[in-house]
């Protein structure tokens, strides 16, 4: 964080300053709010959860070095205490923001959000020094720490903004108002909760409506409920896609016989042709969005393709290729999952099999609501129509409308087959992989099915294993 007084911070937030013996005293270390991660300068952020209440390592982080704490009552040293700790952290990291003049960029979308943001910081380094989200970090607590991180030399901030509801993504773009806004697209993730597309395209789409005049609103022009939000903005609109009426586009898609995609980029500043590390088809749309926002900061079109061939994934569990020595490839796609992003991950299993056998370990797709059966039916077709080896549905209800969905499409049980959990999936696999076999790992992140790709890597290995 850029240095503040414990004086300065009490303004912002609104707070009372206790057990503070000079006020005068800087943060000059990050700001966090777990207290393994305080240390000399730092500033520690009190929140009571469920099981665990922050203000009960107060002075344990203050001898690991932290200046002082941000909390909701005194603590016995050196603390901000404030009526509410979440809003005093918005307001903290929407004064630094405003104090840095970096811009800001904010993305959101059903799909693809955390691999985007994750290409975006990865291209515009190579022009500036850039922060960006870690992990998922996306919420209304996640996203002000991600601000915080940010330094006198950041002139690139990269968030990732996610909603489960109407009004949460325009809170987020209050705390750290972005002048470049990216929607991605509009999908089924969490439709349970939001009611419908419709609902989920009002809620993303508050990104773009705060946007400035000088700001750009940048839209895939693939997806008709994200390209009609050109209407909210006053900002200028720049649409990626592989639409023909794209201002950034692709072109001559294929994919390598590993399954990485390539295509000719075109940006209204010229054209560069694009072989990506990553797996799977649908990295192209979100190498286009990246490759939009690098063009509207001035990128040429043969560095950003240069930093898109280059680019790697930052985030671990997404589409994390690993292959064994006994030439088993494990395909850890376990963070998350919806029905968008876990066709997409299963059409990246079909073209990485490429005459190899491939298996489908799968678990529920979460807050779907009264879509969930239809749904999770639908995956389980998809896995048989793309010729998957053996799809193995792992845990309950909703594992089990995966694997009917493929006996009805024709499987017959002969090629998906439904288990109790992950330790019966990988007993299973543990008897019937052989080398050159594919896996693929994926479920919501509730399911916690990368336990399964752990346990393959740790199996039957001799030597090191080598990640891709």
């Amino acid at each position: 964080m850029i240095a503040l007084s414990l004086a300065e911070i009490a303004e912002v937030v609104g707070g009372q300053t206790y057990d503070i013996p000079d006020p005068s005293v800087q943060v000059t270390g990050p700001v966090v709010r777990d207290s393994r991660e305080a240390g000399p300068g730092s500033l520690f952020v009190a929140f009571a959860g469920e099981r665990v209440d922050g203000h009960d390592f107060a002075a344990a982080v203050v001898e690991s070095g932290a200046v002082a704490v941000l909390a909701a009552r005194p603590v016995g040293v050196p603390a901000i205490v404030v009526d509410d700790v979440q809003a005093a952290l918005g307001a903290l990291a929407r004064h630094v923001v405003t104090r840095l003049g970096a811009t800001l960029v904010a993305l959101t979308g059903s799909a693809g959000k955390t691999s985007t943001k994750d290409l975006i910081a990865q291209v515009l380094q190579r022009k500036a020094p850039t922060v960006w989200t870690p992990g998922s970090l996306n919420n209304e607590i996640g996203l002000p720490l991600t601000a915080l991180s940010a330094t006198e030399e950041t002139q690139f901030l990269v968030l990732e903004m996610g909603a489960r509801g109407i009004g949460h993504i325009r809170y987020l773009a209050d705390l750290t108002p972005p002048r470049i806004g990216l929607v991605l697209n509009v999908g089924t993730a969490h439709i349970g909760e939001f009611g419908g597309r419709e609902q989920i395209a009002q809620a993303k789409g508050e990104l773009v409506e705060g946007l400035p005049e000088d700001g750009a609103a940048i839209l895939n022009a693939d997806d008709s409920l994200v390209r009609a939000m050109a209407s909210r903005t006053k900002a200028k609109v720049l649409l990626f896609g592989e639409s023909g009426e794209a201002d950034v586009r692709a072109e001559n898609v294929r994919l390598t016989d590993s399954g990485q995609p390539s295509f000719m980029l075109h940006t209204p500043s010229g054209c560069s042709e694009v072989t990506m590390r990553l797996y799977g088809e649908h990295h192209v749309s979100n190498a286009l969005a990246a490759a939009a926002v690098a063009h509207e900061l001035g990128m040429s079109a043969e560095e950003i393709a240069t930093a898109l061939s280059e680019a790697g994934s930052l985030s671990r569990w997404r589409m994390e290729v690993t292959e064994r020595p006994d030439g088993v490839t494990i395909v850890n796609d376990a963070y998350n999952a919806n029905p968008e992003s876990m066709r997409a991950a299963l059409r990246a299993l079909a073209a990485m099999g490429n005459g190899r056998r491939t298996w489908a370990v799968l678990g529920k797709m979460a807050e779907l609501g009264d879509e969930a059966l239809a749904e999770h039916d639908a995956v389980g077709r998809l896995a048989v129509r793309l010729n998957v080896g053996k799809l193995v549905a792992v845990g309950g209800r909703e594992a089990s409308w995966l694997q009917l969905g493929a006996y009805n499409e024709g499987s017959w049980g002969e090629e998906s087959v439904h288990v109790s959990d992950a330790q019966a999936a990988v007993d299973l696999l543990r008897s019937e992989l052989r080398p050159g076999d594919v896996v693929l790992v994926k479920a919501s992140r509730s399911v916690g099915l990368e336990s399964v790709a752990q346990a393959l890597l740790e199996t039957g290995a001799e030597g090191e294993v080598a990640a891709r």
